[in-house]
């Protein structure tokens, strides 16, 4: 939905001018992040929000920070553009267990925050008069969770790069495994953990030895998981 290639947009930002300080890159990716979702916001919303609006519009956005990022590195010194484009697939490799306790913290508060919300977004899902009647005040809940996610997404792009296709393929794989009707916060992100790992386990052994970055197999697995998904949408009557 373009969040990721934002928040990227955001830490090739802070190499190229902040230097590359861990303070930089999870500030440049957070504002890369918010940026790019209150532009997915504006663009998508009419008379309301559409799942399916959302995406394409996503895509969209997505496809233009590709082309600014790629901008950026083309104008970068050999140093920099060889780090950010190894960066941009996404990948963990190399990633030292040292380098992880900020982004564990950022992720556990803003995690803390969304299952804080998790009964207000149950109820937004049944709709805006529904959910105002319950209580749920929508600006606000909105906000942290737009807030929140962009966290959680910029966070992790700070840290291992853009991993593309788990936020949009682990929600749905997890509501469809727990039966809900909602999106299950505690199956979704199970879900997210185990389709990272097995992404990364194919990764390092499908051509093995050489280890592929985790995005390059994400990226094949939620293509064809994002057609799929537009077929069923196109056929629903």
């Amino acid at each position: 939905m373009g969040l990721d290639q934002g928040a990227y947009t955001g830490v090739l930002a802070a190499i190229t001018l902040l230097g590359g300080t861990a303070g930089g890159l999870a500030a440049g990716s957070l504002a890369g992040g918010v940026l790019a979702a209150l532009a997915v916001y504006a663009l998508a919303y009419r008379s309301g929000i559409s799942g399916l609006r959302l995406v394409v519009v996503g895509i969209a956005v997505s496809a233009m920070l590709t082309a600014v990022n790629s901008w950026i590195v083309l104008r970068a010194e050999l140093d920099i553009a060889i780090a950010a484009t190894s960066w941009s697939a996404g990948s963990l490799n190399g990633v030292d267990w040292s380098e992880l306790r900020l982004p564990f913290l950022l992720v556990g508060a803003f995690t803390l925050i969304i299952a804080a919300n998790a009964g207000a977004m149950h109820q937004a899902a049944l709709g805006d008069e529904v959910a105002a009647t319950t209580g749920v005040g929508l600006g606000r809940h909105r906000l942290l969770i737009v807030l929140a996610g962009v966290g959680c997404t910029a966070t992790v792009t700070s840290a291992t790069g853009p991993i593309v296709f788990l936020a949009l393929a682990a929600p749905q794989i997890g509501r469809r495994i727990a039966g809900a009707a909602g999106v299950p916060l505690v199956p979704a992100a199970v879900t997210g953990a185990v389709l990272l790992l097995a992404a990364d386990l194919a990764a390092q052994t499908v051509l093995a030895p050489v280890a592929l970055p985790v995005g390059v197999v994400t990226s094949a697995l939620g293509g064809s998981y994002l057609i799929w998904l537009l077929i069923k949408e196109v056929r629903r009557p």
